[in-house]
């Protein structure tokens, strides 16, 4: 098949690698301009430097438009085939190869449309996250299942150990779902709208700790936030403190959320919970932290005294 690849970071570096090893032909790349968007900037292989490696032609594009649609008449693709792709992709780019464009998309599709799915499905406390590839139509994410793949969360994961579990899946589903397209197969596994979510970009203040969360979602929050990622902040005396590595209070401590409140194993409780004040609730042992100036200590440097407020502003 003649393949045109869609696609960005290393999620569509992945997806390209697998293309160029297949039997296919790759006669195109589309690729976004690099981005300072902090999401953006991380897992940031390059798709243009690994095509114009291979000689494959590259169009840099924020979204298609008019003179890509005529790149992609010229080119005459059987296939496009998608991954990381940002931006909204009309009917006609979709209708135009004859066998239509297949997303990958990392998530369990219909759950977790849309973007960072691995982060948001880490926060929801979620048993399995994965990878899903699938014939795209008009609607975001939302079209008939090719082949898809999970793999557990364990309790300790973060969502660096998500991503490299769940790109590992990427060749193979690319190289199975390439196979099956080719040997002329269509009968897709429709997905259940009834159960599809859809989730919106994550920006600096999605990490933000709100302390009327209970203190098990926060310390999900800390893990989904890990390095490289920009970590789950809060503020402490009029500065910014960022949380590396926290857990869940093995005590019940009742109060105000956000207090600092007493140690506990190697880390400090900071009272959380919207019903803390009934004394019903485990606290977050914060244990690891980094400053503004980049410094990573213990929390019981940072927080030598108890009391005062951890708090969403300095």
């Amino acid at each position: 098949m003649r393949v045109v690849m869609f696609g960005y970071q290393t999620w569509g570096h992945r997806t390209l690698r697998a293309l160029l090893e297949s039997a296919h032909d790759v006669a195109l790349v589309v690729t976004h301009p690099q981005s300072d968007h902090a999401y953006e900037k991380i897992w940031s292989d390059s798709v243009a430097d690994l095509a114009e490696e291979h000689g494959v032609p590259v169009v840099l594009r924020n979204r298609p438009d008019d003179d890509l649609l005529l790149t992609l008449k010229e080119v005459q693709p059987d296939l496009i085939v998608a991954n990381n792709w940002r931006t909204w992709i009309p009917p006609e780019f979709i209708t135009l190869p004859r066998h239509g464009i297949l997303n990958v998309h990392d998530s369990l599709l219909p759950a977790y449309a849309g973007f960072s799915p691995l982060i948001w499905a880490l926060i929801n406390g979620e048993q399995e996250v994965g990878v899903t590839a699938h014939m795209m139509n008009d609607e975001l994410d939302a079209g008939d299942i090719v082949v898809q793949r999970a793999v557990p969360v364990g309790p300790a994961d973060t969502a660096t150990d998500l991503f490299h579990r769940t790109v590992d899946l990427i060749a193979p589903i690319v190289a199975e779902s390439l196979d099956l397209i080719a040997s002329g197969r269509t009968d897709w596994t429709p997905q259940d709208r009834s159960k599809a979510s859809f989730f919106h970009k994550r920006s600096i203040e999605d990490s933000n700790i709100d302390w009327t969360w209970p203190a098990e979602d926060i310390e999900r929050l800390v893990r989904a936030q890990s390095d490289p990622y920009p970590n789950a902040f809060t503020h402490y005396r009029g500065e910014r403190v960022r949380i590396l590595k926290a857990s869940v209070s093995k005590g019940v401590y009742g109060g105000t959320p956000g207090r600092v409140f007493i140690r506990e194993g190697d880390g400090i409780v900071i009272v959380a919970g919207a019903e803390a004040r009934r004394g019903r609730s485990h606290g977050l042992v914060i244990e690891r932290v980094r400053t503004e100036d980049g410094t990573d200590l213990p929390a019981g440097d940072l927080f030598q005294t108890m009391g005062g407020y951890l708090t969403a502003r300095p």
